[in-house]
């Protein structure tokens, strides 16, 4: 592509998908971090301007997602060392022996399902999530996990199946109790 031809496409790709990619991130980090959705955007349309040139013109999206998914790991990384600094001086609430318990009524409508992502693995978790929250089919996925489309189908497979697994795991869990509890 021409250098005029790839700046349309990138200011196309922006236009349609600064939303989606904004939605991508801030589903993907804590609500504590949600100040760094903007940044982390910056930094996939930024790397997005100098790959232009490798944007696919048809379906910019799981491509634009794949650059997220590895900004995301970045930002993490740093949160997280962040966070081992301030554990470290002294100025996290964990540091003072503070602590912020939840009244009986705060669990979420739908908990269950988050709980249930939250026990399976990372590549578990990205797969489902790619296909429910942003709505990629198997080719787009496959884009956007830098894998192959037999690869991408495979690991979804695997994905949905070891989350029912999880969900029947926590429901005999949830049943066993209620039944001890009524004895």
């Amino acid at each position: 592509m021409s250098g005029s031809t790839t700046d349309d496409a990138f200011a196309a790709a922006y236009r349609a998908h600064y939303w989606a990619v904004s939605r991508f991130v801030a589903r993907r980090l804590d609500p504590g971090a949600a100040h760094e959705v903007e940044e982390v955007v910056a930094d996939v349309f930024s790397i997005a301007w100098r790959r232009r040139a490798e944007l696919p013109p048809e379906t910019p999206l799981p491509w634009l997602y794949a650059v997220a998914r590895n900004c995301l790991a970045n930002t993490v990384r740093g949160l997280g060392r962040r966070r081992r600094l301030l554990d470290r001086i002294g100025h996290h609430e964990r540091a003072h022996h503070r602590q912020i318990v939840a009244g009986p009524d705060a669990e979420e409508p739908g908990a269950w399902i988050h709980e249930a992502l939250a026990r399976l693995n990372p590549a578990d978790r990205e797969a489902l999530r790619l296909t429910t929250w942003e709505e990629l089919g198997v080719d787009e996925l496959a884009v956007a996990l830098e894998c192959s489309r037999s690869a991408a189908a495979m690991r979804l497979h695997r994905a949905r199946r070891r989350l029912r697994a999880e969900i029947d795991r926590m429901n005999m869990t949830v049943t066993a109790g209620d039944q001890a509890r009524d004895r």
